[in-house]
């Protein structure tokens, strides 16, 4: 071959289950850029309130909180004023369930896609991510606006030093959502009824994550079980961080993110190997 006959893109298999193409992930950033617009775009299309969805689904969520598990259920906020406590738990568990149901259905919302052109596959749960993270911005406005009132209004709340912690924590939520929902998502293509399933397990683990209860209401052996579940300490440092209160372990974070990284690599090696098929079992 000449040199003026030289190709100047070459499409090579990948050589191993934990291969992730960097580079041509950031050659393809204009693409997850646009996969982001659309995401946000699309989620309240035609809607009367539009974006302000974004807003009235936190605050609805909150009073129906208020007063179910509050003045029904008497559950104990932990001496935070309702809005705040019930916010907190609203705004990171929000965040952390879109992501989970947006990347586990990768493949099945995509597959048009998927069977016409190339691209990194990864992108596409890669820029689920993204577009939650916007999302979960403005209710963290809505969750300033509440607190900065009840600052204000001489509410004992001690924001602290470990606010530097929030983008840590936001990271450590995108990790294990990605981590699981490519792992299910690579698993209902082949077994669709599987997606049906996870939807159960997400409502499910909510009710096992501190969002509508402290985790200092529970007995230490109850709150050792409940540490298993690696979103507990995300919540619970949110809330100490940003209201003072709650139960902060060096120890229970670092197995937090252990946990992400072992998710995130198990999820990578099943994604990269149903890729590889994906089309031909769809």
């Amino acid at each position: 071959m000449t040199e003026t006959e030289r190709w100047t893109t070459i499409i090579k298999p990948k050589i191993g289950l934990f291969d992730i193409d960097f580079k041509e992930i950031i050659q393809y950033r204009d693409l997850w850029r646009m996969f982001v617009k659309r995401d946000i775009a699309t989620q309240y299309k035609q809607t009367i309130l539009g974006p302000l969805w974004f807003f009235v689904n936190p605050a609805l969520t909150t009073v129906i909180y208020m007063i179910v598990f509050s003045r029904i259920a008497g559950i104990s906020t932990d001496g935070l004023p309702q809005p705040l406590f019930y916010l907190s738990g609203i705004c990171l568990w929000n965040y952390f369930q879109a992501c989970l149901l947006k990347t586990a259905s990768t493949f099945r919302d995509n597959e048009d896609i998927f069977g016409k052109v190339y691209f990194p596959r990864l992108i596409i749960p890669m820029s689920a991510i993204t577009s939650c993270l916007y999302v979960l911005g403005i209710q963290l406005i809505l969750f300033l606006i509440v607190y900065i009132y009840y600052l204000f209004n001489g509410t004992c709340v001690a924001p602290n030093i470990y606010l530097l912690l929030v983008p840590v924590l936001v990271i450590a939520l995108a990790g294990i959502s990605l981590g699981f929902g490519i792992i299910i998502s690579s698993m209902t293509t082949k077994y669709r009824d599987l997606s049906i399933l996870f939807t159960f397990v997400v409502q499910l683990w909510m009710y096992a994550t501190p969002v509508i209860y402290p985790l200092s209401m529970m007995s230490p052996e109850k709150q050792l079980i409940a540490s298993l579940n690696p979103i507990t300490s995300i919540v619970e440092t949110f809330r100490y961080a940003t209201l003072g209160t709650g139960t902060f372990n060096w120890a229970q974070l670092a197995y937090t993110f252990v946990f992400m990284i072992a998710v995130l690599g198990i999820g990578i090696v099943v994604f990269n190997k149903v890729q590889r098929s994906f089309m031909d079992t769809v």
